[in-house]
């Protein structure tokens, strides 16, 4: 039987920390990928020693004269090769990876907000937006190196970006493949990183970006910039950058689809009459003719004035909704001149008349307790 504390060069009465310490520097001397096939033993003899001595009841076994790895010696506990490495090993749970892991990757996606008028939305706009997103480091060109310098091939792995370690379990000795810890699988090392974007590759910058808004679009549509978004990792290919659409409200038409909405508040003597009033438009002034006898909740639609189609050509229409209003207060020659209307109209007595409720009594409901 070995002297495993002689095999790992440390006292009897070594603490773990210090075990551990020993194994890890021996592995990575003797590994066969760095010190060569006859050192294949040797590394071998290593791993035992450490799956022991790592183990306090191994441990606690072995320094009663029993060696726990030795066949029949019992099942792994702990410090070594356990079951999760056996699993990885029989059942492909393990590390897939072939080859080094590329050190460039692509960069994340962008979501910026933008924020438009009614007209904007109507008619489309370009604008140039200032964004913060990351960009190639222009120090390295995304090299991550100091300038002058380049990346290094690992020594530990070699290149591969993985190692191999053998021990032994009570299926025998098994060998599992893992990402180097020297170079978290990149196969290269970055002895003299680039001081300006600390080995990244890439910095943060405020960059001009150009965006066309077409006509039609509404608040949660979304505008995509093809690899516009950030710069990955090493100078990357950069994602995507997307403008989230956010319509402000305006003072005078209310939004419905591609079709806007306002109310016209008007006195009953214009409605009764008829008159003709003008309309600040997307599209400049519009006339709003009232014909006599217009009645409350009357629609007037203006065609063609509303917000353009977003998926062809066309716009919406505006619609005007009369709102009438009733006096209510009247000095006393208005009130003997509206008698006199009602004597001449035969209306000195009306009785009114029940009819069913308007379906835009509903409508004016709804939009009171919703707010929509």
């Amino acid at each position: 039987m070995s002297d495993y504390y002689e095999v790992l060069g440390v006292d009897r009465d070594a603490s773990q920390d210090q075990i551990k310490k020993a194994y890890r520097k021996l592995a990575r001397e003797l590994h066969p990928d760095v010190a060569g096939p006859d050192a294949e033993d040797r590394f071998k003899d290593v791993g035992r020693a450490y799956e022991v001595l790592s183990n306090p009841e191994k441990r606690r076994s072995y320094d009663m004269g029993h060696d726990p790895s030795a066949p029949g010696g019992g099942m792994n506990g702990g410090g070594g090769f356990g079951f999760q490495d056996i699993f990885e090993t029989f059942f492909g749970g393990g590390q897939t990876q072939r080859g080094p892991i590329p050190r460039s990757r692509r960069g994340q996606d962008a979501l910026v907000r933008l924020d438009i008028d009614l007209s904007e939305a109507a008619f489309g706009v370009r604008r140039d937006i200032q964004v913060d997103t990351a960009v190639v480091c222009g120090t390295c060109s995304g090299s991550c190196c100091r300038p002058g310098t380049s990346p290094r091939t690992c020594d530990v792995c070699n290149g591969r970006g993985t190692v191999q370690r053998v021990a032994r379990s009570f299926l025998g000795q098994v060998m599992t493949t893992a990402p180097c810890a020297a170079c978290q699988g990149f196969g290269t090392t970055i002895p003299e990183p680039c001081a300006e974007c600390s080995g990244e590759g890439r910095v943060r910058s405020r960059r001009t970006v150009s965006v066309e808004v077409p006509a039609g679009v509404e608040t949660g549509n979304r505008i995509k910039l093809t690899s516009q978004g950030e710069v990955g990792p090493a100078g990357g290919p950069a994602g995507d950058l997307y403008f989230e659409i956010r319509e402000r409200k305006h003072e005078t038409f209310l939004r419905r689809g591609d079709d806007l909405h306002c109310t016209l508040e008007v006195p009953m003597t214009a409605a009764a009459l008829g008159t003709v009033i003008e309309l600040e438009t997307l599209d400049g002034p519009e006339s709003v003719d009232l014909r006599p006898g217009t009645q409350p909740d009357q629609v007037i639609t203006l065609k063609n004035l509303g917000v353009g189609h977003l998926h062809g050509g066309g716009r919406g229409d505006i619609n005007v909704h009369v709102e009438v209003q009733v006096p209510t207060s009247l000095s006393e020659e208005q009130a003997e001149l509206l008698r006199q209307l009602a004597v001449l109209r035969g209306e000195e007595r009306p009785e009114g008349r029940v009819a069913a409720a308007h379906p835009g009594v509903f409508s004016r409901l709804r939009e009171k307790l919703t707010g929509r």
